[in-house]
């Protein structure tokens, strides 16, 4: 069993909660003395502070920037979603 403790700020991790959850996205970007807050790249994105104790079932990998550039291509982000092209007739 892991926990959110283990995650370094920055970085994109791919994780399962529970044993029996969906594998997720995560970047873990501010941490506290007791706590990281965390996004949650669902749909749509969630963010949330997480107790460094809190479990974690599995930590399957941190995502080098390689990848994240790749995942970014696939991903629409807040940006895209909200953007809609203007009509000028």
């Amino acid at each position: 069993m892991y926990s959110y403790g283990l995650l370094e700020p920055g970085c994109y991790y791919l994780v399962k909660e529970k044993e029996d959850s969906e594998i997720k996205l995560i970047k873990a970007t501010v941490e506290s003395d007791h706590c990281m807050f965390v996004l949650s790249y669902d749909d749509p994105l969630v963010t949330e502070w997480k107790r460094k104790k809190d479990p974690l079932h599995d930590i399957i990998e941190c995502l080098d920037d390689a990848t994240v550039k790749e995942w970014e291509k696939h991903y629409p982000s807040s940006e895209d979603a909200y953007y809609e092209e203007e009509d000028d007739d």
